[in-house]
């Protein structure tokens, strides 16, 4: 549906949003929705980093001991 509208309706629309809802409002809108985005950035890393670390500890050492060498006397 979006799709099917002209770019000139696109440029009404645009208009008709700033003139209902004022720069400063659309800007506040604008600034917010960057904030939200960064923080959600900022939690997929963290949790990126935490799943990292568990897989970090539950790792197993696996190495054979090392064995004694015997010497003779």
């Amino acid at each position: 549906m979006l799709g099917n509208v002209p770019p000139f309706g696109w440029l009404i629309i645009a208009v008709l949003v700033l003139v209902l809802f004022g720069r400063g409002r659309i800007a506040g809108l604008m600034g917010e929705m960057g904030k939200g985005m960064s923080s959600f950035k900022k939690g997929v890393q963290e949790g990126k980093e935490a799943l990292e670390d568990e897989k970090a500890e539950m790792a197993e050492d696996i190495t054979p001991p090392k064995k004694k060498a015997k010497t003779k006397a």
